[in-house]
């Protein structure tokens, strides 16, 4: 089942109930973006948000610029999960932190990379959210 919930974010379930932002859009660029997506999700009582690569634009795969800490931290601070859905492998090939990162965090349960939606609703299948 699919329900929009803004032109930005469409609330899916498959095997798990999750929001899913938009491809396209504003890039997610600070908290008040933030602020807006965590709010949905509280609203909507889910607890993962899917973001496509798209709207996080280069500064969040650059971990000098502090970005993909605040957001992640931010998740974890209100027991959110996230997933980051697209293809990253020129970000992952250019850095080596980012590719300890991403093999780090799709190991445990906050945290997923994954290359398109298909792998999430797989992976949360496994996870048995469903």
């Amino acid at each position: 089942m699919t329900i929009m919930v803004t032109k930005h974010a469409t609330l899916r379930e498959s095997a798990g109930e999750y929001l899913e932002c938009a491809a396209e859009g504003e890039s997610i660029r600070n908290n008040r973006d933030l602020n807006e997506l965590i709010s949905m999700a509280w609203e909507h009582r889910v607890t993962l948000i899917a973001i496509p690569v798209e709207r996080l634009g280069d500064d969040f795969f650059r971990f000098s610029t502090g970005m993909a800490g605040e957001i992640v931290q931010k998740f974890v601070n209100y027991r959110l999960r996230l997933a980051i859905v697209g293809d990253i492998s020129r970000q992952v090939a250019e850095s080596t932190a980012l590719r300890d990162f991403v093999r780090e965090s799709n190991r445990g349960n906050q945290i997923w990379f994954v290359n398109n939606l298909e792998e999430l609703d797989q992976r949360l299948q496994r996870a048995g959210d469903h």
